[in-house]
């Protein structure tokens, strides 16, 4: 299946104009995406004529958080980071991924924030900025205007079921993808001069076997959480930014379910076919460490013990009092981030049905 980026401009404006009344600022901030695509571009180019260690640098047993929004893949990675175990792509860094673009924008970074998409997400959940470490995807969003983020914003919307537009069983872009973020990682790894990547991807979920057959050295935390709960936050975080934005919960009733049910479709799909390929021993089990969200917040010392053996990461007496910290405060933890299911239209009872198989392999 080939949908072209002119296509889904096409819808998104289409989008942006019946749904949100915007028929103007769309013309003239397509043609703004365009050009920052040329001119990273580019620059990227011209990042190969100065960086010449860009041709000899791999990517070797990359650390990839995956599993779903509001599932502590945030926490996780940030924590990793933040710690030295390797380095994760900011949020700018995926915008503007030239090396020579960054050096050239840095002083001026406080100015673009001031434009961020950032500047939507709700901080109860987390907070995001500009500098802040988050998902890779977003990068498939900024240079491709596709994948997952493009269709849990914007196409969901849409009138037409057009989740099989970033359906990897249907339009599988993972090589395109994978060699994309493979250019910002070896990017990120020069500047940060450090010699391992930590990622965060949503997409691996539906697509864990590719990713394995690209990088078989790689270590993946895959993040499991109660449906009933992951669900209905991965639902509110997007309608959260959404309602910031152009005010969510203002459009018509008709217009929000449809929207509601597409995502919660995807956000199902996202659990399920990591389960399938994981019950049909497609997923390399060895190279995968289940990680328990309770276990996170109960018992984050027992479980970043199993996580340093896993990562063959070197620890030491700092890293296991900054460990044993943590841990203290995760069992004080209350989050902010509210939700309610009657809000989204669903129940406990539709939740557990839907997302069966999931719970007889991972939560039961």
């Amino acid at each position: 299946m080939n949908i072209s980026i002119f296509k889904r401009l096409a819808v998104v404006y289409s989008i942006m104009g019946y749904i949100f009344g915007s028929w103007i600022t769309p013309i003239l901030l397509f043609p703004l995406i365009l050009i920052l695509r040329f001119i990273v571009f580019l620059f990227m180019m011209i990042d190969k004529l100065f960086y010449l260690s860009l041709t000899k640098i791999s990517i070797n047993s990359p650390i990839v958080i995956v599993g779903n929004p509001r599932s502590g893949t945030t926490f996780i990675q940030r924590f990793l980071v933040a710690n030295k175990f390797g380095q994760g792509s900011q949020l700018w860094q995926m915008i503007y991924p030239s090396i020579i673009l960054q050096k050239l924008l840095k002083p001026i970074l406080p100015v673009l924030e001031l434009i961020s998409p950032a500047k939507h997400h709700s901080t109860a959940a987390h907070k995001t900025s500009l500098s802040s470490v988050e998902t890779d995807d977003v990068g498939m969003l900024f240079r491709f205007f596709d994948g997952f983020f493009l269709y849990g914003f914007f196409l969901s919307w849409s009138k037409k079921d057009l989740f099989n537009w970033v359906d990897p069983k249907f339009r599988d872009n993972s090589t395109r993808d994978y060699n994309w973020l493979e250019s910002v990682w070896k990017r990120i790894l020069i500047n940060s001069k450090q010699d391992r990547i930590i990622a965060k991807l949503f997409s691996v979920s539906a697509n864990c076997p590719k990713f394995q057959e690209r990088y078989p050295d790689s270590k993946l935390l895959y993040m499991v959480r109660n449906p009933i709960d992951v669900i209905p936050s991965g639902l509110s975080l997007v309608t959260g930014v959404l309602d910031k934005k152009f005010g969510f919960w203002d459009k018509p009733k008709i217009d929000r379910d449809r929207f509601i049910s597409n995502l919660y479709k995807g956000l199902v799909q996202l659990l399920l076919r990591f389960e399938k390929d994981w019950t049909n021993g497609k997923i390399n089990k060895d190279n995968v460490m289940i990680v328990k969200f309770d276990s996170m917040m109960s018992d984050f010392e027992t479980l970043m013990k199993e996580i340093i053996i896993f990562t063959n990461h070197k620890s030491s007496r700092s890293l296991e009092s900054v460990i044993k910290n943590t841990s203290d405060e995760q069992k004080k933890y209350k989050s902010k981030h509210k939700y309610d299911l009657s809000k989204f239209g669903l129940t406990k009872e539709k939740i557990e049905k839907d997302c069966l198989k999931y719970y007889e392999t991972f939560i039961n």
